[in-house]
Order: structure tokens, then sequence, then C-alpha cells
């Protein structure tokens, strides 16, 4: 919203609101063309998205001048680019895809016979199967399987390309089986797992840092035609300053429906994307492609507190301060939740997906949010105690 008052101008520049969305202005933005001879190392451009062949990025990368042009164009294309780039047979060795498939739907079938995991951020339930931390599940069934296919050039040199150096790999396989609906159209992790309400309350350089704290990628385990639903795109959407708030508005769901983009991809093949990029798993029409992909969410070295810290311990140590300060009116309502911020845990991530699954919602209940029901609910300090035991016990692997 326009205005020529100072302090009302200045708080639209901090904050984003959802009503500030505005479809026409995003069409407008993200009406672009990817050219081609902008990214020499790329071999074509299929319906805005570049395309590379994965054994000449890696020629091209046999010096450093050569390594820095590729790094410097691979995080261009995420940036200021489409935003979203398909790198054929990433893996030429299939016999690695195949070895990791087999340990995935091990654990796959072992879910369904134990009935625990599934369940999916942003698709119903039962819709696919999913397998959380993928990553320490296959190192620890076969770890020389695990060498074989985390030993990738290309998936290290995507990483680096929009991370830098030290970046840190977790994984989560989804295999959507026939029939398996689309999911809503969405950006990613960290704030693309919040409510829209919560996403208003963090300034807007926070929605311009969130996307440059990780990468999104995704390796195909089998031939995956238009039929079988890979993933749609919406080209350069991860330049639209506001989009972390537009998923819950039809008119963009509308706008999305009619404008993504969706490509084949073959088994071997890895497409990265950022973050940002507004994209969804299409739906499986086929009668009996059980699609898999393994999910690479890479994350910046930098994305980590300098000191540890438990909070678990400061939380029961505080509780019962905090309960018997509120009941005889030493601290107000507010002030205790700012100390619940200083000490227990605010943000739902890193947890085990398994025990503590998104349930009505897209990320689990965090430790403050424990701690605040738990005043609000009058709990006794043994009740909070094994509640807050309860919970960090799930997020352990």
């Amino acid at each position: 919203m326009k205005t020529d008052n100072p302090t009302a101008a200045r708080s639209n520049r901090v904050w984003y609101t959802e009503a500030d969305c505005d479809i026409e202005d995003f069409a407008a933005q993200i009406a672009r063309t990817t050219n081609l001879a902008d990214y020499p190392h790329a071999k074509a451009v299929e319906k805005n998205v570049l395309i590379y062949d994965s054994a000449r990025v890696v020629d091209a990368c046999s010096t450093p001048d050569g390594r820095k042009a590729v790094l410097a164009e691979i995080c261009d294309v995420f940036m200021s680019g489409p935003g979203v780039a398909v790198f054929k047979h990433a893996y030429t060795d299939l016999s690695v895809i195949d070895r990791a498939t087999k340990v995935f739907s091990d654990i796959i079938d072992e879910q369904h016979r134990s009935k625990t995991g599934g369940g999916d951020h942003f698709a119903k339930p039962g819709a696919n199967d999913r397998i959380w931390n993928s990553l320490e599940k296959h190192c620890l069934a076969d770890p020389e399987g695990f060498a074989l296919y985390y030993a990738n050039a290309m998936v290290a040199l995507a990483s680096e390309a929009w991370l830098g150096p030290h970046c840190q790999m977790t994984a989560q396989v989804n295999r959507v089986n026939p029939g398996g609906a689309a999911q809503r159209s969405h950006r990613d992790y960290h704030l693309g797992f919040q409510s829209p309400s919560e996403i208003e309350r963090f300034p807007s350089h926070v929605h311009h840092l969130s996307p440059v704290l990780t990468l999104q990628g995704a390796v195909a385990h089998c031939d995956m035609p238009l039929e079988s639903g890979p993933t749609l795109f919406l080209p350069f959407s991860q330049q639209y300053a506001l989009g972390f708030l537009v998923s819950g508005r039809q008119e963009f769901q509308d706008y999305f429906t009619e404008h993504h983009v969706q490509l084949p991809l073959e088994k071997g093949d890895a497409v990265f994307f950022n973050p940002a990029l507004i994209h969804a798993a299409g739906t499986n029409r086929s009668k009996d492609i059980l699609r898999m992909a393994n999910l690479l969410q890479v994350s910046s070295a930098f994305g980590r507190a300098m000191e540890s810290i438990n909070r678990e311990k400061m939380s029961v140590a505080l509780y019962p301060m905090l309960k018997a300060m509120l009941a005889d009116g030493r601290i107000d309502q507010a002030s205790a939740d700012n100390a619940i911020a200083s000490s227990a845990e605010g943000y739902s991530f890193p947890t085990n997906l398994d025990r503590d699954p998104p349930l009505g919602g897209l990320a689990p209940k965090t430790q403050a949010a424990l701690f605040k029901e738990a005043l609000a609910g009058g709990w006794s300090a043994e009740e909070f105690n094994k509640a807050l035991a309860e919970q960090a016990e799930k997020k352990l692997t």
C-alpha cells in the first residue's frame, strides 16, 4: 500500500503482510523468459527451465577458473534466473541409484508393517510414502552404498554454488504412488513452513534471508514421465518479495495451476532449485509408476547457534518460578512470554519427523509452545517435566 506518511512507509518496508500480496504485481514480475545465451554451460532451455548436461558441467570444473565460472553461473540461475535447473544424468552409474532404491523400498515396507512413518508437509497423508531422515537411515543401512551415492560431483557442485563450502546435507524420500494427488503450491523451509500469521511477524530482510540458508534438490530414482507427476515449477517466482505469504491465497494457487511448468525426468537426473521458488509435487496419473525421489535439503554452514544450550534443563528450572510469578502478579503474561523466548526453543526444527510429525500444521509443536500450553493449563511441574522429556525424546534419531 503506497503512502506519503514516512512512519507508515517505513512500516510497509519492514513488514510484509498477506493483504499486500497482489496477483497483478506478481504476474508482472515473473513474466520473464530464460535466455540460453546468458548461461553458456547449459545445453538447453525447456519451458523456461535450464537444462544442463552433468558430464559437461563437471568437465568445465577441471581448472580453478572453470570451476569458479560454473559455480557463479549456477548461483545466478538460482538467484536472478529462473530459479531452477535440471542436471541430466547426474548419476551415470545407475546401479548406485538402484542400490539406494532397494534400501528405501525396504524402509517403506517396514514402515507399512509397523504402521510408522508417512505424513507430508503439503499433501494429504496416505497420498505418498515418506521416509524422514533418509540420510541417516541410508547411511546406517548401507554405509558403502551411501558413500557411493553422496560422492556425486553434481550434488556437491550445486550445493556449493548456492551455499558455499561446509554446507550440511539432509534428505527425505518421497514416493508418490499411482493416484497420489498433487501438493498445494508452496515455498519451502524455513519461512515456507510457517503459517501466514507467523510469517508476518518476521521483518522483510528475513524474508530475503530465508532462501539463502537452504537449497532444495531431488534425485530421480525412476523414470518420471509427465503422467507420473514430476514436480511442478513456476520459474522466476522466487523473485517476488512477498512470496512466502501467497500460498494461502486462492488467486495465487489458481495462477500457479494455469502457469506452472513440468518436465519429465530420467532415472539418475537431479533437479535443484531456490527454496523460494513456488512449486508442488504433481499428481501421479499413471497406473503403475511408483514415483520415487530423494529430496535433498542442503543447509548453510551458518544456520546454527554459537553455543550448545540445554534448553530443556532451563525450562525445567524456569517453569515453576514463572507459574508462581504469574499467579501472584509479579509478572504479566507478555513478560513471561519474553522469558520463555529467552529460554525454551521457539523453533520446531531439527526434529525426528517419524516421531514428531507436523500434525495439524506444517511444523511440530515447539518447546516454547509446550511451555505456554502448560502455563495456560495450570500443569504441575511434574506434568510439564514429563511432557518436556517426551517431546525431547521424539526429536532424537
